[in-house]
């Protein structure tokens, strides 16, 4: 069953939460109400014990359909995204012990609805994602020891509002999403010991803005989203890394 609990300070969508090592969520950006369409550059924290929110530091630079990944040492790393006026290559850091926002080192290029994941190493793989010129092919790392971007082997697609998902093995599946011709089946491997990628077998149909989550056993299991005409899909389906379909 479901129960309502506290109301953000801030109604917001295609903003970012982020579980803290405390419990507690940060919840960063997004775009506004009706009222105001604008990137917000606010953030709040949503405190279980309680059930209630309250406000902490602003951005440093207003931000919507960015990423936030937590780090090992406890900061979130929110990266690119789309400004008021322009897609970001701007990335910052949350420190939840001080409540404050630092600038770290800018993407190799602007992006925004991509996907970030923290590898086993302690780097974030950055990927796809779209700018001023389109669904983008490339990816980049973020070495948080040096606050600094690399690039990294590019996509087989370009793509962007898809999904990634950290595998048991290390690898990470990329699946679906946009390109410039229309909603993606395709799906792709990234492995960080090579840094490149390669394809995997394709979905049953096309999809965007879905869901991708690991499952115990190891599967993906994707869900819903969109296709490329009609109406949003209930269809599920499961990726076994086992036999690669």
């Amino acid at each position: 069953s479901w129960s309502a609990t506290g109301n953000m300070t801030q109604a917001r969508a295609y903003h970012t939460a982020t579980l803290l090592p405390d419990g507690k969520v940060l919840v960063v950006g997004g775009s506004g109400s009706a009222t105001e369409p604008d990137s917000l550059i606010s953030a709040e924290l949503y405190d279980p014990s309680s059930g209630t929110w309250m406000a902490t530091a602003n951005l440093i630079e207003a931000r919507t359909l960015h990423t936030a990944t937590l780090l090992p040492d406890g900061k979130v790393l929110v990266a690119g995204g789309s400004g008021s006026t322009a897609r970001l290559a701007s990335a910052e850091l949350y420190d939840p012990s001080r409540g404050s926002w630092t600038a770290t080192g800018n993407l190799n290029g602007e992006r925004s609805g991509h996907t970030a994941t923290l590898l086993p190493d302690g780097k974030v793989l950055v990927v796809g994602g779209t700018s001023s010129r389109g669904a983008l092919a490339s990816a980049e790392l973020y070495d948080p020891s040096s606050g600094s971007w690399t690039a990294t082997g590019n996509l087989i697609e370009a793509r962007a509002y898809h999904t990634a998902t950290l595998l048991t093995d290390g690898r990470v599946l990329v699946v679906g999403g946009n390109s410039s011709s229309g909603a993606l089946a395709s799906a792709e491997l990234y492995d960080p010991s090579t840094g490149s990628w390669t394809a995997t077998a394709n979905m049953d149909g096309v999809r965007t803005n879905h869901t991708a989550t690991l499952l115990p056993n190891g599967k993906v299991l994707v869900a819903g989203g969109g296709g490329s005409t009609g109406p949003q899909l209930a269809s599920a389906e499961l990726y076994d890394p086992g036999s690669g379909t």
